[in-house]
């Protein structure tokens, strides 16, 4: 066995008896979809659910490039990379409620159920979710982990059926958020099953109190949380979907901090003396998925002739104003494996023109083209980018309708295969290139909803799970060179952006950052 982290020191948030809890609101763009996290697959959720409510057995930190401890304080690995030990850190609480009083700590029992229930059909947790478990489903979980033993209390050992490179960063992913046994097995008796999507409990540093949706979210800070209570408190989400509303909000000091700003309101914001900016780049990806069971968005030269036909540069300008930079394919630059000898497709009507000819479509045809009602950070603009789209489709020919879905319905339908085109983001969190390759290209992320290019290929199938067998960087880059090659050949996506993550706040909140993954960390915020 070979050790793979020594414990890590938390130093606490502990308030000095002097200090006064102050709120901390929080103006964001939707509402979630839900709480229990692993049933879906949106950033919204897992910043409403898993980022303030949970904590995962490792997490990654984006200043190291690593995966560090949270639940775990350590864990060993073997040679063969088959066996996973996990140390659990003691003493961790699980949220005491209005509807839930725990009667013990966090065991290696609430770990084995948090991961049998995605994993195992015969747990009489497997069929409560609706839509499946699209996470552990895309990143083939259920293949992959071939048991999970409680040893004792605090250690708990998974069992792989083959090395994977990527495990340990998967683990840090918001779906793999750690549960409390005792409340699922409370809620099975009682037949209220859907309670755990609409009363969570977690060992997070923030505990769950009430949800108006579409308004807001309620959370008090947690006193029993093992890295010490949070500073602020209570923390509140304010859902509001007009950016320009949120930042007025902002200036108002009706919210501190405010999500996904346009990047007019950055550039305004960087002028005021009661705000500031914080921004990182981004480890996301804006696109449109091409639907490719769609026909005739099944054939490889429709797919091309659209991502020929669309001004990139004009969309970029006009939607991001400058603030991103032009995506070529799924990886954002600063990726490790990043394809950068990969030109992409040039603005050229001609030979688009040209493709639909050849696919036997000169006349064009009719599609549509889906998007979101409110900006986001993957999407500030969502009624001009599909206003773009559709005027450079029908230069060629292509008659698109466009159609604006309220983002739960759009997330839903569209992992149903419902779309055509569809304007979507993906945001990778735990710093593996694989990220954006499993979950978005393989094929069984076509059956958990994921592949929103619903493309599923035997060759491009075996370059992404070889990419796992091996821990050699070198190797790994090779094969997710040559899928990435594929993909842009076989045009699955029209990629469109790599944007800069802004997040505006009023010039009292300290602690805060933001992250390349999207995620949100609110813990360690304090306002002067």
């Amino acid at each position: 066995m070979r050790l793979a982290a020594l414990p890590l020191l938390f130093a606490p948030l502990l308030l000095s008896p002097l200090a006064q809890a102050a709120a901390l609101s929080v103006c964001t763009e939707a509402s979630p979809e839900g709480f229990d996290v692993v049933q879906y697959n949106s950033l919204t959720t897992t910043n409403a659910s898993a980022d303030v409510l949970m904590n995962r057995l490792v997490d990654f930190d984006t200043a190291s490039g690593k995966v560090v401890p949270s639940l775990a304080d350590s864990w060993e690995v073997s040679t063969d990379g088959l066996s996973y030990v996990f140390k659990l850190h003691p003493q961790v609480k699980f949220h005491t409620t209005d509807y839930f009083k725990p009667t013990r700590e966090l065991t290696a029992e609430d770990v084995k159920f948090s991961f049998d229930r995605m994993l195992d059909p015969a747990n009489p947790w497997h069929k409560v979710a609706q839509s499946g478990f699209p996470h552990a489903q895309s990143m083939q979980l259920p293949s992959l982990i071939k048991k999970i033993d409680a040893l004792d209390p605090l250690t708990v050992r998974f069992t792989l059926d083959h090395p994977d490179s990527t495990f340990l960063a998967t683990l840090s992913m918001g779906f793999a958020s750690i549960y409390s046994a005792e409340y699922a097995d409370k809620l099975l008796k009682a037949d209220a099953t859907d309670k755990l999507n609409s009363q969570p409990v977690g060992t997070g540093p923030f505990v769950f109190n009430r949800f108006q949706k579409d308004a807001s979210i309620r959370y008090k800070a947690n006193p029993d949380y093992f890295r010490g209570k949070p500073a602020v408190d209570p923390l509140i989400f304010a859902i509001t979907p007009d950016a320009n509303v949120r930042l007025q909000k902002l200036r108002r000091n009706e919210c501190q901090i405010a999500l996904s700003p346009k990047p007019l309101d950055v550039q305004a914001a960087k002028q005021e003396p009661t705000l500031k900016v914080e921004k990182t780049d981004a480890f996301m990806t804006a696109f449109v998925g091409i639907n490719s069971q769609h026909p005739p968005l099944d054939k490889p030269e429709v797919r091309q002739a659209i991502n020929l036909a669309f001004d990139k540069a004009n969309y970029l300008k006009a939607v991001f104003e400058d603030t991103a930079e032009a995506a070529n394919g799924p990886y954002p630059p600063n990726t490790w494996s990043y394809a950068k000898n990969l030109p992409g497709y040039a603005h050229d009507v001609d030979k688009a023109k040209a493709l639909l000819a050849k696919a036997g479509l000169k006349d064009g045809f009719q599609t549509t083209i889906w998007t979101r009602p409110s900006g986001s950070l993957l999407n500030p603009n969502p009624s001009l980018g599909a206003q773009l789209l559709q005027s450079d489709l029908a230069e060629i020919g292509i008659q698109a309708e466009i159609r604006v879905i309220e983002w739960g319905e759009l997330i839903r339908r569209a992992k149903a295969g419902e779309h055509d085109l569809l304007f979507m983001g993906w945001a990778g969190d735990n710093g593996d290139p694989d990220n954006f390759l499993t979950p978005q290209f393989s094929c069984a992320a076509v059956k958990s909803g994921t592949n929103f290019a619903r493309y599923c290929n035997a060759d491009l199938d075996k370059l992404i799970s070889a990419g796992k067998t091996t821990s050699e960087q070198g190797v790994r880059t090779k094969l997710y060179e040559q899928a990435q090659a594929q993909i842009q050949q076989q045009a699955l996506w029209l990629p469109l952006a790599h944007p800069t993550a802004y997040a505006l706040t009023r010039k009292d909140v300290q602690g805060y950052s933001v992250s390349p993954f999207g995620r949100q960390d609110y813990s360690r915020v304090t306002l002067k």
